[in-house]
C-alpha cells in the first residue's frame, strides 16, 4: 500500500467515516492518535493528511493539539471542522468564539471554481455544519474558496502548499457532495490513484503474513463466523498447513452449525481443524443459571480453558490468529486525555487472557466489516458464510430465556431455523441485521385439534441496522409471518404460541439478554 491518506483522530464522531470515504475512492487511509509526533508520520510515507474533526474548542485547556510540524511535512493537508480551526492557529490566523452556533444544513457557495477541491461540482452545494468556534481572519497567503451563510471562511486554501481548511463535514451523508470533495483531495490533490482493491490486498496481506510468521505455526479460534472464517481462508492461503484452526462446540451453536464448519474449512478448504466436541462439559456448567450475565461468564471463562488445552495439543505454535477489524481496534483505544472517549473494551484486543504467550496475527485488523466480507468473497468463501447475519458469542444461550437445558436448546433450534429458512426462501435473510427467534421462560393456554395445550412461546425477532448500534425493528409481510408462526407452532414440539417483537434499539437491545 504504497499509497496512503493519514488522518488524525481529534475525537470526532465522524473519523471512521472520514477513512471509509476515503476507501470509497480506492485509496488506503489509517487513523491515527492526534498527538502522534511527526516524526513517526513521516515513517508512513502519508500520500495526505486530513485534520479531522472534534468535539473539543480551540480555547479549551485540554484542547487535543497535534505536534506543531506535522504543518511542515510537505505533503498536502486537509483540516475538517476542528481542524480547520487548528490549522488557522498553528499557521497565524485567528479563531473565535461565534456569536451564533452553525449546527444542521447549511449552503456552501463557491466563490474560487479554480479550486481543485471544487473541480466538477456546482458553485452552491449543501453542507452539515457543527461548530460554535469559527475563523475570522485567514492565515498567511491563505484565500478564501467558499462562504456559508453565517461563516465567510467556510473553506480556505494555501494553493502553493496544497493545504485546505473546511469549517463542514464533507465526509457525512448529510453533504450529499461530500464525497465528490473527498475524492478531489485524495485524487486531484494527493494524486493518488485507485490501487485500494481486495485483489491487491490479498497479496499484500499474504506477503506480510509470510514475513512475519515465517516457518512458525500459527492456531486460531474458528467461530463459524464472518470475521474468523475470513481470517482463517486468508491466513491459510498464505501459509497452508502452518496454520491450525480449533473450532469448539460448545453445544449453544445453531441447527446443523458444527457439520457446517467441518464441511466447508476441513473438507473444502482442506484445513487443519481440531473440532472439540464440549456440549456436556458447558451445558454442565450452565445448569441452574438463569441470570444473563452470569451465563455469559460462564461460557467465556470455559471457553478459555478448552481453548489453552486444545492449544496445547496442537503443538508448538508461536502465533494466534484474530479475526480483530478496524472498528474494533480505534473504538478499543481511549483518545489521549480523554478516557471518556473509550467506546468499548472489545474482546478480541482487550480480552486475551495473560498466560495465552502468543504473538497475535491481525490481517483484518486495517478492514471495516463490509470489507471484510468482500475480502471473503475473493477468497471464494460462499455466501452463507460472508453474508451470515451476526450471532452472540455466547450462542443460543442468550436467546433461551432462564434455564439453558438440552432439551430447551433443542426446541430452539427448531424454532431458529425455521425463521432463517422461511427469510432466505422469501428473499428477506440478506436483507435485514439479524432475524432470530427467542424461547420464552413463558407458558401459556393453547388449543390444539380438540385438546388443550400447557406450552412454551417464541418470540421471532426481526432487526434492520447500520452497525448494532441502533436499530429498528423490520415490517415484515404479513404472509411470511404468517407462514413463520404456522410452521413453528405445527413443526415444533412444545410450543403452542409465537409472538413478534416490535421493540427497536433503543429502548430495547436486539438481543434478550
Amino acid at each position: 500500500m504504497s499509497e496512503k491518506i493519514v488522518i488524525l483522530d481529534f475525537g470526532s464522531q465522524y473519523t471512521q467515516v472520514i477513512a471509509r470515504r476515503v476507501r470509497e475512492c480506492s485509496v488506503f487511509s489509517t487513523i491515527i492518535p492526534f498527538d502522534t509526533p511527526a516524526s513517526e508520520i513521516r515513517k508512513l510515507k502519508p500520500t495526505g493528511i486530513i485534520l479531522s474533526g472534534g468535539p473539543s474548542s480551540v480555547f479549551a485547556k485540554d484542547a487535543p493539539l497535534p505536534d506543531k510540524k506535522v504543518f511542515t511535512l510537505g505533503v498536502p493537508l486537509m483540516g475538517i471542522c476542528f481542524g480547520v480551526q487548528l490549522l488557522a492557529q498553528f499557521m497565524g490566523g485567528k479563531v473565535e468564539k461565534s456569536s451564533k452556533r452553525e449546527y444542521g444544513k447549511g449552503t456552501l457557495t463557491v466563490t474560487d471554481k479554480s479550486s481543485d477541491l471544487f473541480k466538477g461540482l456546482p458553485g452552491s452545494l449543501q453542507v452539515w455544519n457543527s461548530h460554535g468556534d469559527k475563523l475570522t481572519k485567514l492565515p498567511r497567503d491563505f484565500k478564501v474558496v467558499a462562504t456559508t451563510e453565517n461563516s465567510d471562511y467556510a473553506v480556505i486554501e494555501h494553493r502553493k502548499k496544497k493545504v485546505f481548511g473546511l469549517q463542514f463535514h464533507p465526509e457525512v451523508v448529510h453533504t450529499p457532495r461530500g464525497r465528490e470533495i473527498i475524492s478531489n483531495f485524495v485524487h486531484n490533490v494527493c494524486g493518488c490513484g485507485r490501487e485500494w482493491t481486495m485483489a491487491n490486498y490479498i497479496e499484500q496481506a499474504v506477503e506480510q503474513i509470510r514475513s512475519q510468521v515465517g516457518g512458525e505455526h500459527v492456531i486460531l479460534g474458528l467461530s463459524g463466523g464472518v470475521d474468523s472464517s475470513v481470517a482463517a481462508a486468508l491466513i491459510h492461503r498464505a501459509i497452508g498447513d502452518q496454520l491450525t484452526c480449533i473450532f469448539v462446540n460448545n453445544g449453544l451453536l445453531r441447527a446443523k452449525e458444527a457439520e457446517a464448519v467441518q464441511n466447508l474449512f476441513g473438507r473444502n478448504f482442506k484445513m487443519k481443524l481440531r473440532y472439540v466436541n464440549a456440549t456436556n462439559e458447558f451445558l454442565r456448567r450452565l445448569k441452574g443459571i438463569t441470570n444473563p450475565e452470569r451465563k455469559r461468564k460462564v461460557i467465556g471463562n470455559h471457553f478459555i480453558r478448552v481453548f489453552q488445552d486444545e492449544t496445547k495439543k496442537a503443538g508448538k505454535a508461536r502465533f494466534l490468529a484474530q479475526g480483530t477489524l478496524y472498528p474494533d481496534v480505534i473504538e478499543s483505544v481511549p483518545i489521549a486525555g480523554n478516557p471518556a472517549a473509550l467506546i468499548k473494551s472489545h474482546h478480541n484486543v482487550g480480552g486475551l487472557p495473560k498466560n495465552l504467550k502468543f504473538q497475535l496475527v491481525e490481517p483484518l485488523r486495517c478492514l471495516f466489516k463490509d470489507e471484510v466480507r468482500e475480502l471473503g468473497r475473493e477468497l471464494g468463501l460462499p455466501r452463507e458464510v460472508v453474508d451470515r447475519q451476526p450471532f452472540p458469542g455466547p450462542g443460543l444461550a442468550v436467546r433461551v430465556m432462564g434455564e439453558v437445558t438440552r432439551k430447551r436448546l433443542e426446541v430452539l433450534r427448531q424454532a431458529d431455523a425455521i425463521v432463517i429458512e422461511e427469510m432466505k426462501r422469501n428473499d428477506w435473510y440478506y436483507k435485514v441485521w439479524q432475524s432470530f427467534a427467542v424461547l420464552l421462560p413463558v407458558k401459556s393456554v393453547g388449543v390444539m385439534g380438540d385438546e388443550r395445550t400447557y406450552e412454551d412461546s417464541v418470540a421471532v425477532r426481526v432487526v434492520d441496522s447500520m452497525d448494532g448500534m441502533t436499530a429498528d425493528w423490520v415490517k415484515l409481510p404479513y404472509e411470511l409471518l404468517e407462514n413463520i408462526s404456522n410452521r413453528i407452532i405445527n413443526e415444533v414440539n412444545g410450543v403452542n404460541r409465537c409472538v413478534f417483537d416490535i421493540t427497536s434499539k433503543p429502548p430495547g437491545t436486539i438481543e434478550w439478554e
